[in-house]
């Protein structure tokens, strides 16, 4: 998975980053933080002209996990199938 090392790194240090940068957007490349901003804008456009699209994360550094986990709850949904000549 692309950028998938960015997101562990983060998730193996993101206690001590909340320390320094809570509620900040970072711009995560390699193995390191190469720009904070209170802005997702300001850090999104920040690591597109720095890095590059594709080469970077961009992470809300909060605690917890409700920052990077989504959890759907839906009613049990029934289709019908259908034939398509």
């Amino acid at each position: 998975m692309i950028l998938q090392n960015e997101f562990e790194w983060y998730l193996n240090h993101q206690n001590e980053l909340v320390k320094q940068y809570s509620g900040q957007y970072l711009v995560i490349s390699g193995q390191a933080v190469v720009y904070s901003s209170e802005s997702k804008e300001d850090a999104y456009q920040k690591g597109i002209s720095s890095i590059g699209v594709g080469k970077f994360i961009l992470q809300l550094c909060t605690p917890g996990t409700e920052a990077y986990t989504i959890t759907y709850h839906t009613h049990r949904v029934s289709f019908k199938p259908t034939l398509h000549a």
